[in-house]
């Protein structure tokens, strides 16, 4: 989960790369006791995250400014919504301006992109997940906006549980005959899921429907069905039978998520949701009072 320390670690670096010796423009121009207010306001429709992320860049660069925020985390906006005001020391505000927006933009596009693929497969078994392309050093913070955006989130890291992709089930299989390869794959999941922890999650990665059996023999978790037809998925959920979660990733988009959606998966994992969201437009409307 996200909690304030790491909020403040992440925008403490950002603030620091953006004004690493101070911001030169508000303190030549801006009078020192000049006072400003600010409104957050969307300029399109979506569904707010990263609230505190926003206070954040505030707060850790003058504490005597105040956000107040309008609307919370996952609820959706128009265009025009005034989404949170910010009072306080103006050379505060017009510091902290880029670096809050930024983070909030970004959040923002992440939670409206990840409701619009929620609000595709309504009413339907699947529900859709993140994966682990994301930002780097920015995970929290993007895992946060897809539940913001009535997503759910896969593995943290590689460290939180056991997923065997193609990649390590070609290393394991290197030295099999082609007949021998599901006997080989069968053995080496088991022997892997005997050494760990009851409580480790294993999930495995296929490409073909023949590589099904070999992987359930061992008692997985979830199997990955990876850019599979919609033909092939349906025969992949017919022959898994309930004996292991069935996600669907690869070719996943706006267009195409309901139909996979349809073909009875539990899970539909989608890159997308981070790696591809646009930032939301929202601004901040500044107002100088002074002194």
């Amino acid at each position: 989960m996200l909690n304030r320390a790491t909020i403040d670690r992440i925008v403490a670096a950002a603030l620091d790369e953006d004004a690493p010796w101070g911001d030169l423009t508000s303190e030549y121009l801006i009078p020192e006791n000049a006072r400003a207010r600010a409104d957050l306001v969307a300029r399109e429709a979506g569904v707010l995250s990263g609230g505190d992320v926003f206070a954040a860049a505030f707060r850790l660069t003058d504490p005597a400014i105040d956000v107040q925020l309008v609307v919370e985390d996952g609820e959706w906006f128009e265009p025009g919504a005034v989404l949170a005001v910010v009072t306080g020391p103006a050379r505060g505000v017009l510091t902290a301006e880029r670096i809050g927006l930024n983070f909030l933009q970004r959040m923002s596009g992440v939670a409206t992109l990840t409701g619009r693929y929620v609000a595709e497969v309504a009413h339907t078994h699947a529900r859709i997940t993140d994966t682990r392309k994301t930002t780097p050093g920015l995970r929290a913070f993007e895992r946060k906006a897809v539940r913001d955006g009535g997503g759910r989130n896969h593995r943290h890291s590689l460290s939180d549980a056991v997923m065997a992709k193609d990649n390590h089930l070609a290393v394991l299989a290197r030295r099999a005959e082609p007949e021998a390869w599901g006997a080989t794959i069968t053995a080496a999941l088991q022997a892997a899921k005997d050494r760990l922890p009851h409580t480790t999650h294993l999930e495995v990665e296929v490409d073909r429907l023949d590589q099904i059996e070999p992987v359930l023999a061992a008692g997985i978790g979830t199997i990955m069905l990876d850019n599979f037809t919609l033909d092939e998925l349906r025969a992949g959920v017919a022959q898994v039978a309930g004996r292991a979660t069935v996600e669907a990733s690869g070719g996943v988009s706006l267009e195409t998520v309901r139909a996979i959606a349809e073909t009875g998966v539990d899970v539909i994992s989608v890159g997308a949701l981070t790696h591809s969201a646009p930032a939301l437009d929202l601004g901040l409307d500044v107002r100088i009072d002074a002194p």
